[in-house]
């Protein structure tokens, strides 16, 4: 109250008595004080004199009557400030800076209700245009109302503003809920972590008691965090692989549930029940979340470990259709998983008996057919890991043809032997029958106790599993055949759509291959014809013969002809089949091979089986596959030719009256045959005439630039190096190929068989220079010389590059040794030096 009554009390200073600008004397030294100093006097011009005459009560230059009238000018003034505050909502402290007065009072910057800052009756002037302003004036009632209702609506934005510490928190209190729900998230998480931990283990310990914690797996493995549900799928997964039984569960009937049983039974028909439907909603939940991304390798893993660890138990069936459709994933880890798994069952029967590994053919049987045999490889590449039995086309002996032999004779006998012996026949007969009885009785009980397959039964089934097997294939090429063939058509359309890429061609050629001692003798001559077609084989007339060769690659003929020799060797005793076409398409096939297109695999497979396997060969078709060889030596890869030599050494040792073709004879060997005339062109090597040429190709060849090669070569034109004629007669093709082919990532050639060739070239061009200038004189001169000209100078570039790059190397060369002499100098002196330093020390 003090402090109060005390500011009241406050009067503004009083001034100094008033005294005329006359009588006013400034003396001489104040004027030399000012003018000495005036930056003390600097202050007086920056006054503001507009708020000093504020607080003054007397003012300068005004007369009495004025000042009277001034001062009531203030009090109203100072009244309507008073009135306004009411209507006037102060503004907070942070968003304006205050301002502070003479007095030392801080006043902050206040906003008026009315619109754009302006009093009620100028907005109300402002309304009404400003024309009648002064004239129209508004009564007190009126008046009155309106003050109202600018008091309800300050107080409105005095109660929104009056939380200014709110609006402050409002983001710090947004930061931290998200600090909190990240906080509890991580919470929930680790809770769900370990409750599955949890109910895993009291699963694992006593499954019985525990069965019902399959029901909150599920649940959790539901969640909406795909973490947790990942988590919950694979536990799940552990789990089950684990408690699920040796047998497959079989519900009990409406009859059985109504029948009196332990409570052994009722708990054991409990927990079956339970495991079954928990196991059910598992594979449903999967399934369903195989077409999200997110789930989707998870799932497949889930899918595949539950189909290796148990095919015997229930629902197999959906989790095979999973794995097979899943065999052409465009995910390689998704598509390794899914072969891996139906190899496993291929190989594992003993798990399922076999009826996961029919159920798995058929199944891909019915891919393929559905989806026109345009599918990934691995669909076919997985029937190759089957396995059947070598006996399985054995024809099965009947059981009752000893008994019915016995009992022809028997009535036999009886018209013969005497009435006495009847009754010890029929004793022995009875015997038998007896001893047979109870042999099958023990041979049933020892099947039963011993779980073994049954004979009979695994025929069956593998029987069923080799007809859906060899059902695709022959569908595959069948397809192939219908596209080939309609590739020939003049739609485009048509063309487009049928011709292309034969994915499963390639597997189905070597399933073939494999299986070929298995195919039944009745589809044997169907086979054949379709295999000739494809590699292109028969008469050179045919003109849809050749069609289908155009479409196929040359691997993929090559292997026609593989699996046509496979099958014909694998039944011989039964075949008589015409060969001579598929030797015709290899003498073809062999001058379109390209290195970094085909296969050499392949090539050196074939040339293996069709050339050196074979015993005999025909004289005039020996000698045209061993120039053929040797003319494709001279342009392929170092691997390649080494499998060529090898086969053309082979020919050599087994037709003796090829090796005349070593001579350099004028007009060929000494046996050149009916066709006198060599014809490198030809299509079919019987008409070749190859046994009036020379191998000169090995002359070549034996200065080739990998020493292997040249060996070879130099050791097939002597036939002189008897370990030489040993080892490349023990090496296949196939082998040679392959020790080449990993040699040609080391090997580096030398260098001196490009200087002489180099030298060869230069010692040449002049002999060639006259032997054109001689020929060339009907053609004219100045275009020839031009070209020549052409010529020469891009050859005369090309060596001087070659020289310049020589020369390139040995300046390297050298600076790179005086480097080396450099560094060695140094690691001497410092050595020295150091000696120096020791004795001088010592």
């Amino acid at each position: 109250m003090g402090k109060k009554q005390k500011q009241k009390v406050i009067l503004p200073p009083e001034l100094p008595p008033e005294i005329s600008e006359d009588q006013i004397e400034v003396s001489d030294e104040d004027l030399q004080f000012v003018s000495e100093n005036r930056e003390y006097a600097g202050f007086v011009s920056r006054l503001d004199t507009h708020s000093i005459t504020k607080h003054v009560t007397r003012v300068a230059d005004v007369k009495e009557d004025a000042l009277e009238a001034l001062y009531e000018k203030r009090l109203r003034k100072k009244s309507a400030v008073k009135e306004n505050e009411d209507k006037e909502v102060q503004r907070d402290s942070v968003d304006a800076l205050p301002v502070k007065t003479l007095d030392g009072k801080l006043y902050y910057r206040t906003i008026p209700k009315t619109e754009n800052g302006k009093d009620e009756n100028e907005a109300d002037d402002e309304k009404d245009g400003g024309a009648d302003k002064g004239i129209v004036k508004m009564t007190k009632a009126e008046r009155r109302t309106k003050l109202k209702k600018s008091k309800k609506e300050a107080k409105k934005q005095g109660k929104d503003l009056s939380k200014p510490e709110e609006a402050e928190q409002a983001p710090q209190a947004a930061v931290l809920a998200e600090v909190k729900e990240d906080l509890t998230a991580e919470e929930v998480f680790e809770n769900k972590k370990s409750k599955l931990a949890e109910l895993g283990m009291a699963l694992l310990a006593d499954p019985e008691s525990n069965i019902k914690s399959l029901k909150e797996m599920l649940q959790i493995a539901k969640d909406d965090n795909h973490s947790i549900s990942k988590l919950g799928l694979l536990s799940l997964l552990a789990v089950f692989k684990d408690i699920i039984p040796g047998y497959r569960i079989r519900l009990p009937t409406e009859k059985e549930l109504e029948m009196k049983v332990s409570k052994e039974v009722k708990k054991m028909r409990f927990y079956e029940s339970t495991l079954l439907s928990a196991y059910k909603a598992y594979l449903q939940k999967l399934i369903a979340s195989e077409k999200q991304p997110v789930f989707h390798q998870v799932v497949v893993c889930c899918i595949c470990n539950l189909l290796d660890a148990v095919p015997h138990f229930n629902c197999r069936e959906s989790l095979l259709e999973v794995v097979v459709r899943n065999l052409g994933s465009q995910d390689d880890v998704v598509r390794k998983l899914c072969g891996g798994t139906i190899k496993s069952l291929f190989t594992n029967e003993g798990k399922h008996g076999g009826e996961a590994t029919i159920e798995a053919v058929r199944l891909i049987a019915g891919h393929v057919k559905a989806n026109n045999c345009q599918l990934h490889p691995d669909f076919v590449e997985v029937l190759l890991s089957l396995s059947f039995d070598e006996d399985l086309r054995k024809p099965e002996v009947p059981a009752g043809d000893g008994k019915v032999k016995y009992k022809k004779n028997n009535k036999k006998r009886k018209n013969v032997e005497e009435p006495r012996q009847l009754q010890e026949i029929e004793r022995k007969k009875n015997k038998k029958e007896m001893m047979t009885k109870t042999r099958e009785e023990v041979a049933a009980d020892y099947k039963a106790a011993s779980l073994a397959p049954d004979v009979t039964e695994r025929r069956r089934m593998q029987s069923e599993t080799l007809s859906a097997v060899f059902e695709t294939f022959f569908r595959i090429l069948k397809h192939t055949m219908m596209s080939t063939a309609s590739s020939s058509e003049v739609n485009a359309s048509t063309i487009a759509s049928a011709s292309g890429a034969h994915p499963l061609l390639a597997p189905c050629l070597n399933g073939l291959g494999k299986f070929s001692h298995l195919i039944d003798l009745d589809y044997i001559g169907d086979l054949m014809n379709y295999l000739k077609k494809l590699a292109g084989g028969g008469s050179s007339t045919e003109s849809s013969n050749q069609k289908c060769s155009n479409n196929l690659t040359v691997s993929e003929r090559l292997r026609c002809c593989i699996v046509a020799f496979k099958v014909m060797r694998n039944n011989l005793d039964a075949l008589n089949v015409d060969l001579q076409g598929f030797f015709v398409q290899l003498y073809n096939l062999i001058l379109e091979y390209r290195p970094g297109r085909d296969q050499g695999e392949v090539l050196a497979e074939a040339l293996k089986i069709m050339l050196c396997d074979d015993r005999q060969h025909d004289m005039q078709k020996a000698a045209a596959f061993v120039k053929r060889l040797a003319s494709f030596s001279l342009c392929i890869g170092s691997a390649e030719c080494m499998a060529a030599l090898v086969t053309l050494r082979n020919l050599l040792q087994k037709n003796v009256k090829c090796r005349n073709l070593l001579e350099n004879d004028a007009g060929g060997g000494s046996v050149s045959g009916s066709i006198a005339k060599y014809q490198p062109y030809a299509s079919d090597p019987n008409l070749s005439g190859a046994l009036a040429s020379v191998l000169w190709e090995l002359n070549l060849l034996s200065k080739h630039y990998h020493p292997t090669i040249s060996t070879a070569a130099s050791s097939i034109a002597g036939m002189s190096s008897a370990q030489n004629q040993i080892y490349h007669a023990i090496l296949s093709p196939q082998q040679a190929f392959m020790d080449l082919s990993l040699e040609r990532e080391s090997f580096n050639p030398k260098n001196d068989t490009r200087k002489s060739s180099n030298k060869r070239k230069r010692g040449n061009d002049s002999s060639i220079l006259a032997n054109t200038e001689s020929t060339l004189n009907s053609i004219d001169e100045n275009e020839v010389s031009k070209k020549l000209g052409k010529h020469f100078m891009l050859l005369r570039d090309i060596k001087e590059n070659e020289r310049l790059r020589g020369e390139l190397d040995r300046v390297n060369l050298s600076l790179q040794l005086h480097k080396e002499y450099k560094k060695e100098n140094r690691g001497g002196r410092s050595k020295t030096m150091k000696k120096k330093k020791l004795l001088t020390v010592e």
